[in-house]
């Protein structure tokens, strides 16, 4: 069975809320229904068909061609399935995914992978500020499950982090991990300034050295037992976090934010 497929047409000039066009929301819709169902566009509602050419008819594995950088919230809630996009896509892609795939051949905008659940978001090119944050008022960011982002990330990502791994192979903004409540946050790149303000607990493993502030306490070089085990945990990635050639076991240890119950750990390579 295809892929239930959405190609888009035309760019509207407004953005558009893609959250209706997930998996086990269409699970037992038909395709004339589908193509019937309503889309928030600005500020007013438009047809699938309108904006999408639909094709296929397999609900659990979605795809979204021609995608570009003002469809929002493509896979939110998304619980169970996958979905495939070709090009960019808006802000909150991913937001409270509770199962499934969701892979972005492409740019993401802001707040992608926010409070998600569980599950796996994938994006082959660069990722926009609080990757895997918090809404704005919220104290929780991503609960659970893997954030893949091959490029870079901007600010905040991890912001009040509680659960969950978010692997970057590029660089970070500033404020990386801030408020962090438990999780781990792995940086091959370089990050920018205040990373972990304010984190509670949870890991930051970097491969380059980090411009730290003054409540993170030096805690010397160590060998630890369980990196190789995290390592081995990325072998079944399409990533550069599953080559062993950028594993590694002996690190300079940073503890803090001491500002806050200082639990948290900054784990550098040597």
């Amino acid at each position: 069975m295809s892929a239930l497929t959405f190609t888009l047409k035309t760019r509207p000039d407004q953005r558009v809320d893609m959250s209706p066009l997930v998996c086990h929301a269409l699970e037992n819709l038909e395709p004339i229904e589908i193509a019937a169902l309503k889309l928030q566009c600005g500020k007013r509602k438009v047809r699938v068909d309108e904006l999408f050419a639909v094709s296929g008819y397999d609900t659990k594995h979605i795809m979204i061609k021609n995608s570009f950088s003002k469809l929002d919230y493509i896979g939110k809630n998304l619980d169970g399935g996958i979905i495939h996009v070709e090009g960019d896509v808006g802000a909150y892609c991913g937001m409270g995914l509770k199962t499934g795939v969701i892979k972005v051949f492409g740019n993401a905008g802001i707040y992608a992978g926010c409070e998600m659940k569980k599950g796996q978001l994938e994006i082959d090119g660069n990722a926009g500020d609080f990757l895997g944050g918090a809404l704005a008022g919220n104290k929780m960011g991503m609960k659970g499950g893997l954030i893949l982002v091959k490029g870079n990330a901007g600010d905040r990502v991890g912001d009040h982090l509680r659960r969950g791994t978010i692997l970057i192979e590029g660089s970070v903004g500033d404020y990386c991990g801030s408020r962090m409540i438990a999780g781990t946050i792995a940086v091959m790149g370089n990050t920018g300034k205040f990373l972990g303000h304010g984190m509670r607990r949870g890991t930051l493993l970097l491969w380059n050295m980090p411009k730290l502030s003054a409540s993170f306490n030096d805690c010397g070089s160590h060998t630890l037992a369980f990196l190789p085990m995290l390592f081995n945990s990325f072998k079944t990635l399409n990533s550069l976090f599953a080559n062993s050639e950028n594993a590694f076991n002996r690190v300079q240890r940073f503890a803090g934010d001491m500002a806050e119950i200082g639990r948290g750990e900054v784990l550098i390579k040597i």
